[in-house]
């Protein structure tokens, strides 16, 4: 059993704990290290993930003490995918044919990742704040090895920690330390939401002519869509609809790892209450669509949808969708939305603006991952237009 085994770091004066289960972990020590409550390392969050998706994925959990205080948390999740649902030609970066050839043939490949599979940003560990870089990147590094060490049967081949902003670069490079080698996918759009937009009236108002126009078309086209924000009770009555809607988008992805449901949307709603909304779009008493976004602090982050692509284009579900996750991002009078990765010009439409983010990933096998270097330097991310919708330039 990990659980509750106290490991020495190799390099650093701290000891973790790994455990298997939320059900298992410190309650007070964990929390005392997300003292600002980030929701996605919040127990309450993480439990419900793992009650509804241990059959697929394995969690694992990490406390970092210095003497007997803690002063870290750590997240991952042990993931298993077959290369063949990789859909190349559509991968969130450009990908050579030397690593497709080296490292992607037909096979299954067992990654332990450091961060959220479900989440685009720094969700993966926390530290106290005297904790240097050097001492935060060398523990991880010792206790994410230590996990893979620990699976015996299936062990994983790589180790990923996913995904940086760039305010973090300096800090989170000191990764690459402990041999990890640093790679850029597509960007993440985000909106800076200005402090003098009190109304959606407002936001519209700062546009261009031609991209305020083309938001009242999106409307008008929209206009028969009834737009609902789901309950806990909402979703369950529902979950057949909302299930086969987020596949029909699922299909569609590049890289299939990490697949939530609907029992996972009622389960996050039962627990996170508002800071977890979603809304659900009707054509009549047909659910055609639904989004799901997190309230985090001073952000909306949004998240996952639903859409029945046969409505789509007659009724324009997805700009639609887009434009309503501005509506509430300034109803909230937070700082900036977060719309994720792909689907960049349309998301710049809106305002959003491409911002680079980084991950890092070793080989567990130390030649395998002195022939990574080289094949990660073939990864950039993929070519992208974006527009201004504004009148003036924002920041």
């Amino acid at each position: 059993m990990l659980d509750k085994i106290k490991n020495s770091c190799r390099t650093t004066k701290l000891h973790y704990s790994i455990f298997q289960s939320t059900n298992d972990v410190p309650s007070k020590d964990w929390n005392s290290v997300n003292n600002e409550n980030n929701l996605f390392l919040t127990l309450n969050y993480l439990n419900t993930l793992e009650q509804t998706l241990s059959e697929t994925i394995g969690f694992r959990y990490v406390l970092f003490y210095d003497q007997n205080i803690p002063v870290g948390i750590a997240v991952t999740q042990l993931i298993k995918f077959n290369t063949e649902d990789l859909k190349f030609q559509e991968f969130p970066c450009r990908i050579s044919d030397a690593i497709k050839n080296t490292f992607m043939k037909s096979m299954d490949v067992r990654v332990l990742v450091c961060g959220n599979l479900f989440s685009c940003g720094e969700h993966g560990f926390l530290y106290a704040p005297h904790i240097s870089s050097k001492e935060v990147f060398e523990s991880l590094s010792d206790a994410l090895r230590e996990i893979r060490k620990s699976e015996k049967s299936e062990k994983p081949s790589f180790i990923l920690l996913k995904e940086f902003w760039p305010s973090s670069f300096n800090q989170s490079d000191y990764i690459k330390r402990q041999d990890f080698r640093e790679f850029s996918i597509d960007v993440n759009m985000v909106l800076k939401i200005q402090q003098d937009w009190n109304s959606f009236d407002d936001y519209l108002d700062s546009m261009k002519t031609k991209f305020r126009t083309r938001a009242k078309k999106v409307f008008k086209k929209s206009a028969d869509i009834i737009v609902k924000d789901f309950t806990d009770e909402d979703i369950n009555t529902y979950h057949k609809e909302i299930d086969a809607l987020y596949l029909s988008v699922l299909d569609k992805a590049d890289f299939k790892i990490g697949k939530l449901n609907a029992i996972t949307f009622e389960n996050l709603k039962k627990t996170l209450q508002d800071s977890f909304i979603f809304k659900a779009y009707f054509l009549k008493d047909t659910l055609v669509g639904f989004t799901t976004s997190f309230i985090l602090n001073k952000i909306v982050e949004a998240n996952h949808i639903g859409i029945d692509y046969k409505y789509n284009k007659s009724y324009d579900i997805y700009q639609r969708m887009l434009y309503d996750y501005v509506d509430l991002a300034v109803s909230k009078k937070v700082d900036e939305l977060r719309l994720g990765r792909t689907a960049e010009i349309i998301k710049s439409c809106v305002g959003a603006k491409p911002v680079e983010m980084k991950l890092y990933v070793r080989h567990g096998n130390s030649i395998s991952n002195k022939l990574l270097k080289p094949l990660v330097d073939f990864i950039s991310p993929s070519e992208y237009e974006v527009r201004n919708p504004f009148k003036l330039q924002l920041s």
